[in-house]
């Protein structure tokens, strides 16, 4: 029996105006993106001010932790894979 391996990424400390394809936009640079997603509250619909950047392969998702610049305030990405301490890596710019 063998697992798949996602190579998906935490992103928290988002601006709450970020949505799904601001966070696209923000990691494509770094490699095939299969799947963005903001984390929105049940209740209000608003952005809880996190979410979640799956890629392609694991180079993209590395190399996107190591350089990643997202929106306005810190953010904080890190690697989760299976059986690996995740990676951490504050970063601050801005998605233009």
């Amino acid at each position: 029996m063998s697992a798949e391996v996602e190579y998906r990424c935490f992103v928290g400390g988002l601006a709450w105006a970020t949505d799904d394809e601001a966070l696209q936009r923000a990691f494509s640079p770094y490699g095939d993106i299969l799947e963005s997603k903001i984390i929105n509250d049940r209740e209000t619909g608003r952005s809880r001010g996190f979410g979640f950047v799956t890629f392609g392969n694991e180079k993209a998702m590395r190399d996107a932790i190591e350089a990643a610049t997202v929106d306005t305030v810190t953010a904080v990405v890190r690697g989760i894979l299976p059986g690996v301490v995740a990676a951490v890596k504050e970063v601050a710019g801005g998605v233009k």
